[in-house]
């Protein structure tokens, strides 16, 4: 839901300086005209993420936890002269929507920089309209690599195709590669049944698991694919009992994921379930009536619980009022926003502390070059826009929790 404030705006072009005035006041929900003293200067964090729908715990995460960047950079004058505040717009992780929120962000000349969205499809849609504009993108969880490494990255050939894409999260060639060789290594299984989703994540994250699986040795005995939504996936579970399988790895999220583990042992093919950061959520959990214990889920980064870089994050969010968890993306979320916020201050800086009138293509350079120690850890970008920070974590269902059993930084 959007929650919106009051806002009056006056704008005044001078010599390249952008100036407007706002007024507002918190709301109940987390949202926030976030006019803390910080300056004349109004300056716009755009937020995509499904804040509707069964991925909106994840999206209501990602953008409180900007929210509380952007608060927090007011409350201590981040910038001098800037107040920054946020926009959240609700893509239900339909890609359309995506787009026409891509658009609405474009067409307000405030938005300097936008976080999200969650889903790599949705971003597909989103990255030509932010790049035509100079717009800087910055997602807490997009995987898929061709995004900021072109469509032939699989041959080798990689190219950007959007100078305006960045990411804190890693992508599925960390990721997948990550999976394939804990459950290969560590877990000890050779023998998997791999279904997909059909989306862009989803099959991504499996071809990568896959071709890594089998080149440590294991084998992929059999393949199949479910469809978003939908709820029944009995033929796919039968058919994983058939295969002799000892493990299935799903490419896909949560709510199908849940559910295809139930069945899968309700047929009594009491194997673990494997996925990505997309079923890394108690809802996956939740979503089994079987108990599944021994499921397995790779997330990007170390669990923000334990990172000492996340313990003043922690605190201000949970006494922040926020009604929903930061959930999986809240502190790569946080250093997103962070990250505009820092890219920000140096144009204003290296401008006489003013926006100049070209400040959209001016944020995406200096975002390129932007370096500081987050909540996740050290934050910067690569000649791509991808994360440099390439940490992932192992996390098991025990007694109905997710609990984390092996982190790494992968170099491969």
């Amino acid at each position: 839901m959007r929650h919106r404030s009051l806002l009056i705006l006056t704008s005044v072009l001078t010599t390249g300086a952008l100036t407007l005035t706002a007024c507002g006041s918190r709301d109940d929900k987390g949202g926030s005209d976030n006019n803390a003293d910080g300056g004349g200067v109004t300056v716009v964090i755009g937020v995509d993420a499904p804040l509707t729908g069964s991925l909106s715990a994840l999206g209501q995460g990602i953008k409180n936890s900007v929210d509380l960047a952007v608060q927090t950079a007011n409350k201590n004058k981040e910038v001098p002269g800037v107040t920054f505040k946020i926009e959240g717009l609700d893509d239900q992780a339909v890609p359309a929507s995506g787009q026409a929120n891509a658009t609405k962000l474009v067409g307000n000349k405030d938005v300097l920089g936008v976080v999200g969205p969650l889903n790599s499809g949705v971003s597909q849609q989103m990255q030509g309209v932010f790049a035509a504009a100079n717009l800087a993108q910055v997602s807490p969880a997009n995987t898929n690599p061709a995004l900021s490494q072109g469509d032939n990255w699989g041959k080798g050939e990689f190219k950007r195709p959007f100078p305006t894409y960045f990411r804190t999260a890693a992508t599925d060639v960390v990721q997948g590669k990550f999976a394939a060789q804990y459950l290969f290594k560590d877990a000890g299984k050779k023998k998997v049944f791999v279904v997909d989703d059909k989306q862009t994540y989803g099959a991504g994250l499996a071809a990568i698991f896959s071709d890594e699986f089998k080149r440590l040795g294991g084998q992929v005995v059999d393949t199949d694919h479910v469809t978003v939504k939908e709820t029944d996936f009995s033929s796919t579970a039968d058919k994983v009992k058939a295969s002799g399988a000892d493990s299935v790895y799903f490419g896909g999220q949560y709510p199908e994921g849940g559910l295809l583990s139930d069945q899968i042992k309700k047929t009594g093919a009491k194997i673990p379930v494997m996925g990505g950061d997309g079923i890394y959520d108690p809802a996956f959990i939740s979503a089994s009536a079987e108990a599944n214990d021994g499921d397995l889920a790779t997330s990007i980064g170390y669990p923000v619980e334990k990172l000492d870089t996340a313990k003043k994050f922690i605190a201000d969010y949970n006494a922040g009022g926020y009604k929903d968890p930061y959930a999986a993306y809240g502190g790569y979320s946080y250093d997103a926003g962070w990250a505009i916020i820092q890219a920000v201050k140096a144009v204003v800086a290296a401008n006489n502390g003013k926006l100049p009138s070209d400040a959209r293509a001016k944020v995406t350079e200096a975002l390129g070059k932007v370096s500081f120690d987050g909540v996740t850890g050290k934050v910067s970008f690569d000649e791509f826009g991808d994360t440099t920070n390439k940490q992932l974590t192992v996390y098991k269902v025990e007694g109905g929790k997710w609990i984390d059993v092996k982190s790494d930084t992968f170099n491969q």
